[in-house]
């Protein structure tokens, strides 16, 4: 969505991404309706970013109609693999492929940080009927789980990139969001957690996009020493990963 490099480089992880990425908890879902103030059942909903069709798998089965956009080819090409009923646009969030108020909803699963807010929110904003909701949402780290905590300094450290959980929003970006909006704007934080085979685990951290843009020799340097380090700690070889789901709805007065 963005000329960032990292945006792009999801294409050549898809398979991996589908098969190891995390989902998300049901009372995510139950969150959404209740901010938004009506049920999915029915909701014509627009998954932006949709990738492989994690987020959109879901939606439909609480009974959405939705349209998935997805920039990368060989993402929507494992979406339509996973979700063949499902019609998907490839497009750009900054230039939604989509009728003006024709959705209800837009959800963003954990692709809003790749898009230009000075374009996205206008678009979202064309895109919604008059009584829409805009839903972003990530899967963040869970900090207080230290052996988590831990492993995440040493991703930072290896790839160069800032100690934090990458794909978290900052406190403040509600409030931004509500600016550029000029909507009301509701948070909620719900925590869950999956567990998971050690391969798993890897191939999961190994989709995301700070290892995707490392030459092969780093990665492969990394997830050799991190196998390693994991199998001392989980000798059963199942990995429980812990999550927060970072919810913002945006809701017009």
């Amino acid at each position: 969505m963005t000329a960032d490099p990292r945006a792009q480089s999801f294409d050549s992880a898809a398979a991996q991404y589908a098969t190891s990425r995390p989902s998300y908890p049901a009372a995510l879902f139950d969150s959404v309706e209740e901010y938004a103030g009506r049920p999915l059942a029915g909701a014509r909903v627009a998954d932006v970013g949709a990738g492989t069709g994690i987020a959109s798998a879901l939606l439909r089965e609480r009974g959405a109609q939705v349209i998935a956009v997805e920039p990368g080819a060989a993402m929507a090409a494992e979406f339509r693999r996973a979700l063949p009923g499902v019609p998907i646009v490839r497009g750009d969030g900054n230039a939604l492929p989509l009728a003006s108020a024709s959705c209800d909803l837009i959800t963003y699963a954990q692709s809003w940080q790749w898009t230009d807010p000075r374009r996205s929110v206008p678009e979202a904003l064309r895109v919604l009927r008059a009584d829409g909701a805009l839903a972003i949402w990530w899967n963040t780290t869970a900090f207080d789980v230290p052996w988590i905590a831990e492993q995440h300094e040493r991703i930072a450290r290896h790839c160069g990139v800032e100690s934090r959980s990458a794909m978290r929003p900052s406190d403040d970006e509600a409030v931004r969001l509500s600016g550029l909006t000029g909507l009301r704007v509701a948070r909620r934080q719900l925590r869950w957690s999956r567990t998971v085979p050690l391969d798993t685990h890897l191939a999961n951290i190994g989709s995301r996009s700070a290892f995707l843009v490392l030459a092969e020799a780093d990665r492969r340097a990394f997830f050799v020493d991190e196998r390693a380090r994991l199998g001392g700690l989980f000798p059963g070889g199942s990995v429980e990963e812990a999550y927060v789901v970072d919810l913002l709805v945006a809701l017009r007065p």
